[in-house]
């Protein structure tokens, strides 16, 4: 077993892409599929000069719904030379523009695993079924709500190489067991995040230990929830969350995740 301890923010030396950037509309095509007649409506990027098969990486979106910024991740990893699917957790069209109703969509996926867990691997068979991505490994990543999505596909056993939490929750009532999670695990928290606790944090050191799983969890000192999102400090403002947007977390997240991408795909 791997484990590596809570680490300091710092700088790695590659950045593929700017956080902040306006999305490279050649890299994506939207997607229409579906979950139990559900119609769901996803993102796939990839970099139309690069030729043959490359691995895929499955994006899942914050409590807000697919949105600009799961896109926008997409092409960033198409820019990196993978094939990113941004996934659609909700339902075409369901994007939330108040904490409340944000809250009743995730709400509604969370508290049913099999249904998050069926529109995961709706997505994941998409990805799998592609002819850039057939036979080659995949990960995930997701951001906040899909964060803790990405988490429990890996708990359930999800044939993932990696997976990778930014800003998530930690907690589940499904604590992994030996010999089921497959995907290495990165995790990146903000230290200052008072949605994620301390014994949130601890809890899942202890069951990733239990359960034997290699696992890399980064605390970026000063960040809070939402760290990756330039919109987070406007929304902070407009609904008195407390969330915030953090560059340097931003990018030195963003570095960590390539680096260990290219290693583990």
């Amino acid at each position: 077993m791997r484990h590596v301890p809570v680490l300091p923010a710092l700088a790695l030396l590659l950045f593929f892409g700017t956080a902040g950037a306006e999305s490279p509309s050649e890299y994506g095509e939207q997607v229409v599929y579906e979950h139990n007649g559900v119609e769901l409506t996803g993102y796939l990027a990839h970099d139309p000069s690069l030729e043959g098969p490359r691995p895929g990486v499955i994006v899942v979106h914050e409590w807000w719904g697919h949105d600009e910024h799961v896109r926008r991740r997409a092409d960033m990893l198409a820019e990196a030379g993978y094939v990113a699917l941004a996934l659609d957790m909700y339902g075409s069209g369901k994007l939330a523009e108040h904490p409340s109703e944000a809250r009743e969509f995730a709400t509604a996926v969370r508290g049913n695993r099999d249904l998050m867990l069926g529109r995961f691997e709706a997505a994941e068979a998409l990805l799998r079924e592609h002819e850039l991505t057939a036979g080659q490994p995949l990960a995930a990543i997701g951001y906040c709500f899909g964060g803790s999505v990405v988490l429990e596909a890996a708990r359930a056993g999800s044939d993932l190489a990696m997976v990778a939490s930014f800003h998530g929750a930690l907690n589940t009532d499904h604590p992994a067991e030996p010999d089921t999670v497959q995907a290495d695990i990165l995790v990146f928290n903000g230290a200052e995040d008072p949605l994620v606790p301390a014994e949130q944090i601890a809890a899942f050191r202890e069951e990733m230990d239990a359960a034997e799983v290699p696992y890399t969890f980064v605390d970026f000192a000063g960040a809070t929830h939402s760290f990756t999102n330039p919109r987070a400090d406007a929304i902070a403002e407009q609904f008195g969350m407390p969330v915030g947007y953090d560059e340097r977390a931003d990018r030195d997240s963003w570095n960590w995740l390539i680096a260990y991408l290219n290693d583990r795909l």
